[in-house]
């Protein structure tokens, strides 16, 4: 079988398009791609009105099962290919789009996945609702990226390692501390005082030392679902008197310029705090990010919504519990006994890329107190209870082996595309 696999963002744009809309489907076709090809030959298209019908035609000259996959939300995916077409998206919303705007029609989900006709997406909670649009018998698979078996590897070894009091950490970018950063730049225009930090500089070789009980929440800061002002600032209340607690945000976008200026602001409103804010924006190699996942403890979320939330699968798959909310994909994969659960409530919102705002959908609200809750029961496992701590852990390894392992992906892919090719079968009998 040939399977055709393409994303807007590929090896050529991403770092100019890391942090845009849709930047994120590239590390998701990556992570599917070792599995695609235990079951057929993958190539990979950057003109797929080009390319796609063409091998889809060489496919059916030689008598070869071909689907091509787009790895793009409906509304971005064209449907109007002979080669049976699979889109591949996350979504973390009640509802789906079923309203079109603009003279576009692909913006009701349902032109699209009513002419593909299947879909795959990443979580239980989507294939919900997108059936209660579809039709509960319509086509459409939970598969998660499949992230668990590398990270689960790396964090194999680091439980290897003897526990260590200090960390240190080397990177090329921009490392902000809150212990040694001058805030004053970043209050309210009438006490604003020193000089800002110039955040367009060329990149600097930093190094990070961290020790204590570390919580790290990898996320682009322009993502308006991640919350991190409730972050930041349940943290600095929850451990104002906690000079061991540290809190490391990695961001992921090509420009943090603006997104820096408002969390500093933040970071500044939130003082007087013993506790510690990091904020890294830069490159950090590979035995480097395994250093930080080593360093962490816990790693944290309280978005409003995911689609499936890389990160936080990959510090789980190597073990490290979570702070984080049981809903959207989160439920198929957070609960009690490898996190401490952070409870929302609903709230009326409107679909990411409807430029009406019209409020059309539900996205989940974190309760705040619940979040300084879930800081404060973490903080004291990790000084107090290490067995309860080597449960959770375990347990999370557990929990993401079974949502996003290979093994699954493969195994679920198999099955999935041996129905889609059936039904393309039967179809095209007389």
């Amino acid at each position: 079988m040939l399977i055709i696999v393409y994303s807007e963002t590929n090896q050529s744009n991403i770092l100019a398009n890391l942090g845009k809309p849709e930047y994120s489907y590239y590390f998701v076709l990556k992570e599917f791609r070792p599995v695609l090809e235990r079951l057929g030959h993958v190539i990979e298209v950057t003109r797929p009105e080009e390319e796609v019908d063409q091998l889809y035609a060489d496919c059916l000259g030689r008598g070869e099962d071909c689907v091509f996959l787009s790895f793009s939300p409906p509304h971005r995916t064209d449907a109007h290919y002979a080669c049976p077409t699979i889109p591949v998206f996350a979504w973390e919303f009640s509802t789906i789009p079923t309203e079109s705007w603009q003279g576009e029609p692909r913006h009701d989900w349902r032109v699209v996945l009513g002419a593909t006709g299947m879909a795959i997406t990443h979580s239980s909670f989507t294939v919900h609702a997108v059936r209660e649009v579809m039709g509960a018998d319509f086509p459409i698979v939970a598969i998660a990226a499949p992230v668990w078996d590398r990270f689960y590897a790396r964090g194999a070894v680091l439980a290897q390692r003897p526990t260590v009091d200090h960390m240190r950490l080397q990177l090329r970018g921009l490392l902000i501390d809150s212990r040694t950063v001058d805030l004053r730049p970043y209050g309210p225009p009438a006490h604003q005082a020193g000089t800002a930090l110039v955040f367009d500089a060329p990149a600097q070789d930093c190094e990070l030392l961290l020790d204590g009980v570390v919580y790290t929440s990898v996320f682009n800061p322009y993502d308006g679902r991640k919350n991190w002002k409730d972050m930041i600032s349940a943290f600095c209340a929850t451990f104002r008197d906690v000079p061991d607690a540290t809190l490391v945000l990695k961001l992921t976008h090509h420009d943090v310029t603006a997104a820096l200026n408002d969390m500093l602001h933040h970071v500044y409103k939130n003082q007087s705090y013993r506790c510690r804010i990091v904020l890294i924006h830069g490159y950090l190699a590979d035995a480097d990010y395994e250093r930080l996942v080593e360093a962490t403890r816990y790693v944290v979320n309280c978005s409003y919504g995911e689609g499936q939330c890389l990160p936080l699968m990959e510090f789980m798959s190597c073990g490290r519990p979570a702070i984080a909310p049981v809903n959207t994909a989160m439920a198929d994969y957070i609960d009690h006994d490898n996190a401490f659960v952070v409870e929302c409530t609903e709230e009326l919102t409107a679909w990411p890329h409807d430029p009406r705002a019209a409020f059309r959908t539900l996205r989940y609200v974190t309760d705040w107190d619940s979040l300084c809750s879930a800081y404060r029961a973490s903080y004291d496992v990790a000084k107090n209870d290490p067995e309860r701590y080597r449960r959770m852990s375990a347990h999370a390894v557990r929990s993401l082996e079974t949502f996003c392992s290979q093994a699954n992906a493969e195994q679920r892919l198999r099955v999935f595309f041996e129905q889609v090719l059936e039904r393309r079968r039967n179809a095209q009998q007389p």
